[in-house]
């Protein structure tokens, strides 16, 4: 495990009223290590109780674009290399980074995140919580988990269960990338900004007097586009194909089906591993009846269950981090290798929580 000081992974500073993230990890899009998530975390509780601190805006840094990448992610070559060396600090990681989830939904003040570019994954777990989730022509937003053989975590059973009607299961599925526009009309994100307004606005944060939090969100909400450009799903063909009850009828379904969305759909599923396919509608399904933390803590048990269910390189998650991340070969063996094979037992074991609720590592959780 790389040891770069933690501390230049995230820079944190109030500027004005106003404590500003910024990710700071450009090799790898930022994506988050334990370090970052710890660092996020420290300032968020300290700026939840400084009352010098009004609301907290977060972005993330690199070369492309304004803002790079906000953020790819969590740190998966670790997870890969954390799951066979037996590291603890795996554990710690999703603990930690579920319990800053939850600090940002729950966050008494106003948490502003600009999306540009790169925002997949744990990038989502950081700003689906946010009060003001702001997008622009650069963004890519995804939960692509199902291709590498875990599920949208971070509170992604959460956030996209709540997606209009079955737009959570088309996504959690699929891993499908949305832009800007389609992440704004998919309930993701809630206003639209040209990239090349960032800077002039991220500078002028530090120089703005406000009287309060909700000041700094519509200075914010003042360099928008008021009526950006809507972006249509399939909505009619989502509904009724991904309400059927399993993810067998649901190829099926896309198979049998005219046209290209229903071919390339089903050839998308056709590529993701097909046992956590069934672990993901059935997260998804359970998801829309649970409050955050409930659900934040089945997400702890399955991705307990992704690593050592079946342990090492056995884990499906090894194996499709390992296809595209290690070596590369985007060849992954997924096991069962057809959608048509895995076992309602197999789906099941992943929902039986490894602990008993009093020593849940998220029992605290509201």
């Amino acid at each position: 495990m790389s040891h770069d000081t933690p501390e230049s992974h995230v820079i944190a500073e109030v500027r004005g009223r106003v404590g500003c993230i910024t990710l700071h990890r450009p090799k790898v899009l930022n994506a988050l290590s334990l370090g970052m998530i710890r660092d996020i975390t420290a300032a968020l509780l300290a700026w939840r109780d400084d009352p010098q601190v009004f609301a907290v805006v977060v972005r993330g840094s690199g070369k492309e674009g304004p803002f790079g990448a906000f953020c790819a992610g969590g740190d998966i070559r670790f997870f890969h290399q954390a799951a066979l060396s037996g590291n603890p600090e795996l554990e710690d990681f999703f603990t930690e980074e579920y319990a800053l989830n939850h600090l940002i939904h729950t966050y008494p003040k106003p948490y502003i995140a600009f999306m540009d570019g790169i925002c997949m994954g744990g990038g989502m777990g950081i700003s689906q919580g946010a009060s003001l989730r702001i997008v622009t022509e650069r963004s890519k937003i995804a939960m692509p988990e199902t291709g590498i053989g875990l599920f949208p975590d971070v509170g992604g059973g959460y956030f996209l269960s709540r997606c209009t009607g079955r737009l959570g299961e088309y996504l959690a599925l699929t891993g499908l990338v949305l832009g800007g526009n389609e992440a704004l009309s998919a309930g993701l994100a809630d206003a639209l900004m040209d990239s090349g307004r960032l800077t002039g606005l991220w500078d002028s944060l530090g120089q703005t007097p406000y009287e309060n939090g909700e000041a700094v969100e519509r200075w914010c909400l003042n360099h928008v586009h008021k009526a950006p450009l809507k972006a249509s799903f399939p909505q009619v063909d989502i509904d009724r194909v991904f309400s059927l009850e399993s993810v067998g009828e649901i190829v099926k379904a896309l198979e049998a089906g005219e046209g290209a969305w229903a071919s390339g759909t089903a050839a998308l599923l056709r590529k993701r591993s097909p046992l956590m396919l069934h672990v993901v509608l059935e997260q998804v399904r359970r998801a829309r009846g649970m409050g955050l933390a409930e659900e934040l803590r089945m997400e702890r048990d399955l991705v307990r269950r992704c690593f050592h269910l079946r342990p090492g390189t056995a884990s499906e998650t090894v194996e499709g981090i390992r296809a595209l991340a290690v070596d590369k070969d985007h060849a992954p063996r997924w096991n069962p290798a057809r959608i048509e094979d895995v076992t309602p037992a197999s789906v099941s074991a992943f929902f039986d929580s490894p602990w008993p609720a009093a020593a849940h590592p998220l029992r605290t959780l509201g």
